[in-house]
């Protein structure tokens, strides 16, 4: 049995990227095509395939992080705007983008809330944990 431990991160994200296109439940939103993934940045993503890379993303990011909210997902997503003379700055990602990502993973239980201790957030679940270990079987 393999785990994500045991594969390429890179790789598993996009596999699992190829994955999540094929299931209904993970749906690109009409907006996505404008918005961009965060202040830092200065246009929208170019990938068309962005929303399902960036939700595999996100799964991992759970898998492993576990307990974790949208205010450490911001923090991660996040990166450094450039202002021109000024030094740059640390700015967060976009809240909207992993708020929708991660309430599409609830609806199909990939995902669930949960407190450990003083820790409060999403962690993953059997079946999420079972879809991703598949597509790491696979890539091993």
């Amino acid at each position: 049995m393999h785990t994500i431990y045991d594969v390429d991160p890179t790789e598993l994200i996009h596999k699992t990227a190829e994955e999540l296109e094929k299931l209904p439940f993970m749906k690109q939103p009409t907006w996505a095509h404008f918005v961009k993934t965060g202040a830092h940045k200065e246009r929208p993503p170019t990938n068309p395939r962005w929303w399902h890379i960036r939700a595999a993303s996100v799964l991992r990011s759970i898998y492993t992080l576990g307990p974790v909210g949208v205010s450490k997902l911001r923090k991660k997503y996040g990166g450094k705007k450039r202002r021109g003379h000024q030094p740059p700055e640390f700015r967060l990602g976009s809240g909207n983008i992993l708020r929708k990502i991660l309430q599409q993973f609830e609806k199909e239980q990939f995902v669930k809330q949960t407190i450990k201790g003083v820790h409060k957030g999403r962690i993953v679940t059997p079946k999420g944990q079972k879809f991703l270990d598949g597509i790491a079987g696979k890539l091993k």
